[in-house]
């Protein structure tokens, strides 16, 4: 524990900005003899639930691991010391503080004390308390998703869920400025602080957004170990200098009444010194010693054989040796009383979020409490039969809560009564059948994707119900993903009204922030775009506001914000994204802009629909269809358009808009695919052996076709079949085996693989051409057993003209070509 910084020194780190920052406040000596919130008696039923709670949470660990079968012969798991550190902090905020408006995202290794916390309150079923990491019961980490309890925020990635509140909390301060009611409050994050080591925490931080958000309470779980090591001394003192930096006010609960009260008395001025300057490694190899040998240490400040502090010494001097370990133990985040004020303090910061430093210890009140290497200790069956006739726990009342008559009952029961949330009513969803399936705007002859996207968002803002609900987000890209129309007509969010500087002069683009505009631009972060997206997609959840959130990365950068990505779509967000420009198209950027492994990511995500349109009026449908999946609370799916700048003929969709029929062609955009061209409408007269099917998708559609085109000339009929959405296909045809194992016929959903491979080409050779990795068109082959030849970008770009990276990477026309003669050879 090293020394804090004075108020001075904080303060003179601090930039200038345009409004002072927060200062650090911490809890000086003169404030921590201030009332106690809790009265003894009010103290001692509290203190009796985290006691309990602390049982429950060891007990279920114990029950998983040593009592409940196990056919695997794996270590279960559950981290008793890392969730025995939290139960303090999580009592008080669940017993005392919080507020049915409040969210809360719980550090994962609490999860069996939040859990525990549950079950007291009247959450949870106890027939899931033996279920602690089994199939269908109580989930590795805290799942908003999988969770038979309540959960507000997923954890579990390390570092996300320190974030997703105050994004959450950007989220519902939008929603409250643009429709005035909202169903929260305060945002709150309990994170390890280990996790304060992920950089998706900083990129956070810092960002301009979150800065305003004085109802974002971050506690920092600050026991000094990590997974394998303890973290070193010099550490806090730096963290809370970047959190003073960012604008963050600064509040610790450092020590408990007892060592407060040891502070106060002949020497004990010097006594704090002495724990203040100590080194975390120093401070956890105490904890693990006797009452006379933490004397001894203690008092020799400068070694053993140094001389003897006298100070410290008669500071201690009416404390027993057999006491002396408890006292050196007694730290803020085990403390109700002290953990409470801080609470209050939070509450009293208005204009920029806070982060509370809570000192505890990892295991606290288990035998191997503080120990370096208790990360992953289990307490032996000898060891939980002692600790539970210390807490006076009768053998087979192991799963009991409190007697109905119990002052802690009571407690529970009127805490369970604040903190339901029936009463919070959420405004009315808006229903998927007031978004129409077509705007039927006209486009230029050549245009791209992207500018499709642009275009279209333009004409959604004078949509009724629905364009005031749309909020756009870029990572400081929305002028190069072409926002900049949309940007003008609704204006960029800021929570207060800025000047403008620009009034009297011309300009080609409003960007002035304000409380009204609907665009929030963030900085050149990912994984905070990923982020704020994921939120804002669970509004109607967090806040009672639904919001159609749609954002524009550059496509390969949607790898940097991947693990955001994930982490929002695992708890079912509802959002919509476009990467773009993709792949080598974006021919003059070089390698480092230009994507491969996007389009396979787009496949293989759970819970989220990938397409990559070619035309305009492709964009304008699928853009509809996504909004409509975000009013679909339960089944919905979040979008991911693969987008590009190339600029295609808009004329070539018109011989399939005249085959199909338009609403015919719409449909099958949204379902995966469509036949583009037909090869015997150039070659009617092709045998078997001379037919080659060409699948592609996006940016690819002009070549195919061309290829095609060059075909026909030499007798053989290349259809052009345009898969909008490998992942619809690729789920089909998962869908259409699973029934084949079971010996059913196909559902229905799968008839779009029949539309688009009839019976009498099942067969036909493929050849698969995409702007992206080779092999994440290669399953075709897989649906029928045609032989198959893949092509695809399978190394870096590099600057050039687009004729030039499509020879370089093997998907030009020739190479469409050649490889359908060679198709055709495999046959």
């Amino acid at each position: 524990m090293q020394r804090e910084f004075s108020n001075a020194a904080m303060n003179s780190s601090m930039p200038q900005k345009h409004k002072p920052l927060a200062p650090k406040v911490a809890i000086p000596a003169a404030m921590e003899q201030q009332r106690a919130i809790l009265q003894a008696d009010e103290y001692h039923a509290l203190d009796a639930i985290q006691h309990r709670v602390l049982w429950l949470s060891t007990w279920m660990i114990h029950h998983a691991n040593a009592l409940r079968p196990n056919p695997d012969d794996l270590k279960v798991g559950g981290h008793q010391a890392s969730s025995a550190s939290m139960v303090t902090i999580l009592t008080a905020l669940y017993f005392h503080f919080l507020n049915a408006e409040d969210r809360v995202s719980v550090k994962p290794h609490a999860s069996p004390a939040y859990h525990a916390i549950q079950y007291l309150l009247g959450n949870l079923e106890p027939g899931y308390l033996p279920t602690l990491r089994a199939f269908k019961g109580l989930q590795a980490y805290p799942s908003r998703t999988k969770d038979p309890d309540p959960v507000d925020f997923s954890t579990g990635s390390v570092g996300l869920g320190a974030v997703a509140p105050a994004f959450a909390a950007v989220a519902q301060d939008y929603a409250k400025k643009h429709f005035k009611h909202v169903t929260s409050q305060r945002f709150v994050a309990v994170i390890g602080d280990a996790e304060l080591d992920e950089g998706s925490v900083w990129e956070a931080i810092i960002d301009e957004t979150l800065q305003d958000m004085g109802n974002v309470l971050l506690i920092v779980d600050l026991n000094r170990q990590s997974l394998d090591r303890i973290v070193p001394g010099t550490h806090t003192p730096q963290l809370k200098q970047l959190f003073a930096a960012a604008g963050w006010q600064i509040l610790e609960a450092k020590y408990g009444r007892q060592l407060q009260k040891a502070f106060t008395q002949p020497g004990g001025s010097a006594l704090r010194q002495r724990i203040d300057e100590m080194s975390n490694e120093e401070y956890q190899s105490l904890l693990r010693r006797s009452g006379a040998d933490i004397r001894v240490r203690l008092t020799h400040p400068t070694g053993l054989k140094g001389p003897e502090n006298a100070e410290i010494a008669l500071a201690l001097s009416d404390t027993p040796d057999e006491n002396l370990r408890d006292l050196l133990a007694n730290l803020g985040g085990h403390d109700l009383n002290t953990l409470l004020q801080a609470f209050e303090q939070a509450d009293q910061c208005h204009d920029a979020p806070t982060v509370l430093f809570a000192y505890t210890i990892k295991g606290w009140g288990l035998p191997f409490a503080g120990d370096v290497m208790n990360h992953s200790m289990h307490l032996s069956g000898e060891q939980v039969r002692q600790f539970q006739e210390e807490l006076g726990i009768a053998p087979g009342k192991e799963w009991d809560t409190f007697a109905p008559h119990t002052s802690e009952a009571r407690w529970c029961r009127r805490r369970a009564a604040l903190l339901r949330r029936e009463h919070l009513q959420a405004a009315p969803l808006i229903a998927a059948v007031a978004i129409p399936s077509s705007l039927d705007l006209s486009y230029p002859g050549k245009t791209s994707s992207q500018e499709a996207l642009g275009r279209i968002l333009t004409q959604l803002a004078g949509l009724a119900e629905v364009g005031k609900r749309i909020v756009t987000v870029a990572p400081d890209v929305a002028v190069s993903t072409h926002l900049s129309g949309w940007v003008n007509k609704t204006g960029v969010f800021s929570p207060t009204t800025h000047p403008d500087y620009h009034e009297d002069m011309q300009r080609a683009l409003r960007w002035q922030p304000g409380p009204t505009g609907q665009h929030i631009e963030l900085g050149i972060s990912e994984m905070n775009l990923f982020m704020l997206l994921g939120q804002l997609g669970l509004s109607y959840e967090h806040s009672g506001q639904l919001l159609f959130p749609i954002g524009t990365v550059y496509d390969p950068f949607v790898c940097r914000g991947l693990d955001a990505l994930i982490y929002g779509l695992y708890n079912h967000t509802k959002m919509i994204f476009a990467g773009t420009p993709s792949g080598v198209s974006l021919s003059s950027e070089g390698g480092a802009h230009q994507s491969t492994v996007t389009a396979s990511l787009g496949i293989e995500l759970p819970e989220l629909n990938y397409y990559e349109p070619t035309f305009a009026c492709e964009v304008e449908w699928l853009l509809l269809a996504a909004l409509r999946e975000c009013c679909d609370r339960t089944e919905g799916r979040s979008t991911y358009l693969r987008l590009s700048t190339k600029k295609i003929e808009q004329k070539l969709l018109d011989p399939a808009i005249a085959r199909l029929g338009r609403e015919t062609l719409r449909q099958q955009v949204l379902n995966g695919g469509y036949r583009l061209h037909e090869g015997r409408d150039l070659v009617p007269d092709a045998q078997a052996d001379e037919i080659v099917q060409i699948v592609t998708t996006g940016a690819m559609v002009p070549e195919a076709l061309l290829a095609a085109q060059r075909l026909a000339r030499e007798g053989i009929a290349a259809n052009v079949l345009h898969l909008t959405s490998p992942k619809r296909i690729f789920s089909m045809l998962t869908t259409m085996r699973s029934a084949q194992r079971q010996g059913q016929p196909a559902p229905a959903e799968t008839d779009q693989l029949r539309s688009l491979f009839p019976k009498a080409e099942r067969h036909v050779p493929l050849v698969t051409i995409q702007d992206a990795s080779a092999h994440s068109l290669a399953f075709l082959s897989s649906i029928y057993g045609a032989p198959c030849i893949s092509l695809g970008v399978d190394e870096f770009g590099q600057s050039g003209s687009l004729n030039d990276l499509y020879q370089q990477v093997g998907i030009s026309v020739e190479d469409i070509i050649a490889a359908s003669y060679a198709a055709l050879e495999l046959d």
